[in-house]
């Protein structure tokens, strides 16, 4: 099935136990932005932008809004997301292409580097949630299975707040509440107990195969949020980078910078784009 409206083109595609929802705008070097929890909706602004002279793709992660999962039960893996894209791309005769991850994206397109190596020959991790790379990561384990709990009981804004703490990312508390604690369609529900159930635990306790990353083809880039200091994905991510014998680039904004400030997010990726 698919549609186009204005410049975007909106498809679906059958892959193992799951039917993936992707978007693809412009024409021109391909561009695969991709995230975890986040869906395309996210990516959306910055996805115009480039689509000025890049053919971009988007899609929501398997189990996420309109990317429908057999099983709601099962677990949602880098690996699976990985293999997710990799169809994606073959689908579409698309790449080798770049490709940006961030947050739980960022772990999906290091999977995706690993697996698929052919079909990308950029990859940019902006700030992964790789706590195995960690000292502190049994804490971590067990700071992130409470989390876990906390929402399957019921708690959400307790969760949430469980959450910002985990990754020391500090706001007022009534933007905590608004995020966490306020009333929720069914989707966002949905979306958010596949997250919590399904997605945070594979998705922080994945270890990337630094070998493989660092004698594969395609370029790793680390990306790290210029207001990001401090914060859990910081250390994960230089974490990554060392491990990579590379250095991080810095990217505008904090975690969510390319749906914060699109405009200059857009100038940077540009410039990492094109090696500056």
């Amino acid at each position: 099935m698919n549609q186009t409206t204005a410049s975007v083109t909106t498809g679906t595609l059958r892959v193992p136990d799951a039917t993936l929802y992707y978007e693809v705008r412009g024409s021109g070097p391909v561009v695969v932005l991709v995230g975890a929890p986040m869906d395309a909706r996210s990516f959306e602004p910055l996805a115009d932008l480039l689509a000025a002279d890049h053919t971009v793709l988007t899609t929501d992660p398997r189990g996420i809004n309109r990317s429908k999962v057999d099983d709601p039960g099962r677990d949602s893996t880098p690996e699976q997301r990985a293999d997710d894209l990799s169809r994606l791309l073959t689908h579409l005769g698309a790449g080798p292409a770049a490709v940006l991850g961030s947050s739980g994206g960022a772990v999906s397109v290091l999977a995706l580097a690993q697996a698929h190596p052919e079909q990308v020959h950029t990859v940019i991790a902006h700030e992964p949630p790789l706590d195995e790379l960690l000292a502190d990561r049994e804490e971590l384990r067990e700071r992130t299975e409470d989390i876990i709990a906390t929402y399957l009981a019921g708690d959400a804004l307790g969760a949430g707040r469980k959450f910002l703490a985990v990754a020391n990312i500090h706001l007022p508390d009534e933007v905590v509440e608004h995020m966490f604690g306020g009333e929720q369609g069914p989707q966002d529900a949905a979306d958010a107990h596949f997250q919590y159930a399904h997605m945070l635990r594979p998705t922080t306790r994945w270890v990337p195969d630094f070998d493989r990353l660092r004698s594969g083809s395609p370029r790793i880039v680390v990306g790290i949020g210029e207001e990001s200091g401090g914060q859990l994905c910081e250390r994960t991510s230089l974490a990554l980078a060392d491990g990579l014998g590379i250095a991080p680039t810095r990217f505008p904004g904090d975690h969510v910078g390319f749906a914060e400030d699109p405009g200059a997010f857009d100038t940077r990726l540009r410039a990492v784009l094109r090696g500056d």
